[in-house]
């Protein structure tokens, strides 16, 4: 039924067709039209510390400012991440800034952290009867210099973090202006002493320690990831999320949206994902979860990033192009994966 569907959300533009795809399965589960989570295998893990009931979560970016938590919630998501939030509103890059590419299920975006704010999700979620899992990605307004970025998460954090259950730090879009340079050496030292430092006050204040997780590009040689990695290690972060889009266009160079600029996601970035997963995980301490994401489209996909080492995984694009059922086969194969009947 999805497909048919899809042929007519596609006829829209990108952001209307979520915002009508999300309308629809609001409706198709009360009406038992669309499936949801029920009767899916329970898949528990404990990571950081959080009790997750199934691996698979919905990727930062798709439900933004938590509008739809209520229909994600059903569809048998383990946990759903949601932002990227900044410390203010803003509306993001002009339109259009999403580009569909069916024929390699990918998409490209350039959408620039287009946001409600941090402190009105905040308060959704406080009022929300939402009990799930939570984690919120944090990032910087546009306008916020350079140098003045450490204080933008900060507030972000500050704002946040009495109603996450984790918090992502997005250090990795491509269409923040400098944003990528703070996964740099001195720049990443500087952010995460100053966000450990404000987490403890936060702890203290809230009674609650909430783990910081960061998210990384997949766009590094390996010499890069590794001094990254280092740094990540040495500061002791939570968690990992690999990986953001990608500023390469691998497969889809020849095709005339692949000439849109923007972060590439979807299919094509399966293999380079794959890579840096494999590499943070022979890096990564014990200690450290790591969330694979980015190319993630089938349960055999989940099955080889949970092989790969990953603790959780996340969808997006995926579920743009297979629907509401990606999350049902994701989960049945995190089941088997698990040595459980799926």
């Amino acid at each position: 039924m999805y497909a048919l569907i899809r042929r007519l959300l596609f006829r829209l533009e990108p952001e209307q067709a979520h915002r009508v795809s999300m309308r629809l399965a609001r409706l198709g589960l009360r009406i038992a039209a669309v499936p949801g989570g029920r009767g899916l295998p329970a898949v528990p893990r404990r990571v950081m510390g959080i009790d997750f009931p199934n691996p698979v979560g919905l990727a930062a970016g798709f439900d933004k400012d938590g509008e739809y938590m209520d229909v994600l919630e059903k569809l048998g998501f383990g946990f759903l991440e949601l932002g990227t939030v900044t410390p203010r509103a803003q509306p993001g890059n002009p339109r259009p800034r999403v580009f569909r590419i069916p024929e390699h299920e990918a998409l490209i975006n350039r959408m620039g952290f287009n946001n409600q704010g941090a402190e009105p999700l905040a308060r959704r979620l406080e009022v929300s009867q939402h009990r799930g899992v939570i984690g919120i990605n944090i990032g910087k307004n546009r306008d916020t210099p350079p140098e003045r970025a450490v204080e933008d998460y900060a507030l972000a954090l500050g704002m946040v973090y009495g109603v996450a259950d984790y918090v992502a730090i997005n250090l990795s879009s491509p269409n923040t202006p400098g944003l990528r340079d703070l996964q740099h050496e001195g720049a990443l030292r500087n952010l995460l002493d100053r966000l450990q430092t404000e987490r403890k006050r936060l702890a203290e204040f809230h009674d609650k320690r909430v783990p910081l997780v960061v998210k990384i590009a997949p766009d590094w040689d390996a010499g890069e990831l590794d001094a990254t990695l280092d740094i990540l290690l040495e500061r002791r972060v939570d968690g990992i999320v690999a990986t953001n889009t990608t500023l390469g266009r691998p497969g889809v160079g020849r095709d005339p949206r692949g000439r849109e600029s923007g972060g590439l996601s979807g299919a094509p970035l399966r293999e380079q994902a794959e890579r840096v997963l494999e590499q943070v995980a022979a890096r990564r301490e014990r200690r450290t979860a790591l969330i694979a994401a980015g190319g993630i489209c089938s349960g055999e996909d989940v099955s080889r990033r949970l092989d790969l080492g990953a603790d959780l995984v996340q969808l997006y694009t995926g579920m743009i192009y297979r629907g509401p059922g990606l999350v049902q086969e994701a989960v049945r194969a995190a089941a088997r994966h698990a040595g459980q009947p799926g």
